[in-house]
């Protein structure tokens, strides 16, 4: 039996084996069905999907966030920042939120006429096929005893893009969601230092 991922557009990915030149074995995963499909995922690997919906076959990594820290930062994005559309991707010790790149309420307003629907699941469905996302703020494990994070927003200032730490960010999750998600989505958010 195949291995089969839908992404969260609804795209059907299919994973692949072969070899190297070296005759080594690969995986990857393809939209297309045809070729030599794999029966199962090798040891020692997982399924990715980025922010961005695209799909990987990658080394498993060890799980050092909880299921619960994830649904902190996720509750918080979708209760205090009210936002619909956002995408929480864990990269290693990070639990990072990446916000869309285009207005979501724009290409709402867009499906429903194009295509006849009224608001609801199926607007959303039609609408995250057109998103792409960028990361905007993260919370970062700093101590794996206590439990304690720390918060950074993405700075796109063009000669320092990258991480920029925010000032007295370091505490317990809980607290530090309370304290920066409703910036998410505002532009609050770069005045954060």
């Amino acid at each position: 039996m195949a291995i089969e991922h839908v992404n969260r557009r609804g795209d059907a990915y299919f994973l692949h084996e072969g070899t190297t030149r070296t005759g080594k074995p690969k995986f990857f995963f393809s939209r297309q069905r045809d070729g030599t499909l794999a029966g199962a995922i090798p040891p020692g690997y997982e399924v990715y999907e980025s922010p961005n919906a695209q799909v990987f076959l990658r080394k498993a990594r060890p799980k050092v966030v909880t299921d619960e820290e994830i649904a902190i930062v996720e509750r918080g994005v979708r209760e205090l920042a009210k936002l619909a559309y956002f995408v929480i991707d864990v990269k290693d010790r990070s639990i990072v939120v990446h916000l869309p790149n285009e207005n979501p309420a724009f290409l709402e307003g867009s499906v429903m006429s194009r295509f006849g629907l009224k608001a609801g699941v199926g607007v959303a469905r039609e609408v995250q096929k057109f998103l792409s996302y960028s990361p905007m703020m993260r919370f970062v494990l700093v101590d794996e005893r206590t439990r304690q994070f720390a918060t950074e927003r993405w700075c796109f200032l063009g000669s320092i893009d990258g991480w920029f730490p925010l000032s007295s960010s370091r505490g317990d999750l809980e607290s530090l969601v309370a304290r920066y998600c409703h910036h998410l989505g505002q532009e609050s958010l770069f005045e954060l230092t």
